[in-house]
């Protein structure tokens, strides 16, 4: 990102929440800020990030749902970048890599690690559940996407995070059920409880909640 930005400027982002396990036995992948950090210092978080410039260049090996396509499109002219960069924040975080066998002509540098064990994104296990724009005033503003996924779809060992960068400390599963014991940001709680309703199987509209707070004035809707 460009040094002279301003960081207060609204960017794009994505989330992953990695389940392992199902129903009340489900557990999330979950890591720790630095206490030094400008944006939620100390708080639990899932893996994600911003999305970078080169995310939309990305060729997914496989695409999203269509349903998740559709709803990401609404606020986003480049739905498939939101996708690769959730899949990307996550490999660069945690190690764990999400991907199907495929050759790279070219890739990029964040996408160096993928490349190196014959692999392409692969954005078909992602399932879109929530949406918050982080409200004004904050030292960092993201308009961010959250995605569920199933550890399942990684390749390689879900407790291996050696090859992750240092961004995020004390990476560890964590039961859905005790997740909100951890230090976290409200909007972390918000969406731990949508991904558990959606898990043990409680009935769930068909539809993506969304904290809009992309004004002074908070507003909450759904994505149909």
């Amino acid at each position: 990102m460009d040094a002279n930005a301003d960081k207060t400027a609204l960017r794009d982002a994505a989330s992953v929440l990695l389940i392992r396990g199902s129903g009340a036995q489900a557990h999330v992948l979950m890591g720790q800020r630095g206490s030094k950090a400008a944006f939620m210092p100390e708080k639990f978080v899932f893996p994600g990030g911003a999305v970078d410039a080169t995310d939309r260049d990305i060729v997914l090996a496989r695409p999203l749902a269509k349903s998740c396509r559709l709803r990401l499109s609404q606020g986003h002219a480049a739905p498939d970048a939101l996708a690769v960069a959730a899949i990307r924040e996550l490999w660069e975080e945690t190690g764990l890599m999400l991907g199907c066998p495929g050759d790279w002509r070219d890739p990029p540098a964040d996408w160096q690690g993928f490349a190196a064990r014959g692999l392409v994104p692969d954005a078909h296990g992602l399932r879109y559940i929530f949406r918050a724009i982080t409200p004004p005033g904050r030292p960092r503003r993201f308009d961010a996407r959250f995605f569920l996924a199933n550890a399942d779809a990684v390749l390689g060992d879900l407790d291996d995070f050696s090859a992750a960068c240092d961004e995020l400390s004390h990476l560890h599963w964590v039961s859905l059920r005790e997740a909100r014991r951890l230090n976290l940001p409200f909007i972390t709680e918000v969406v731990l409880a949508e991904a558990q309703a959606r898990i043990e199987g409680e009935e769930m509209a068909d539809s993506v909640p969304f904290f809009d707070n992309s004004t002074e004035v908070s507003t909450f809707r759904r994505i149909a």
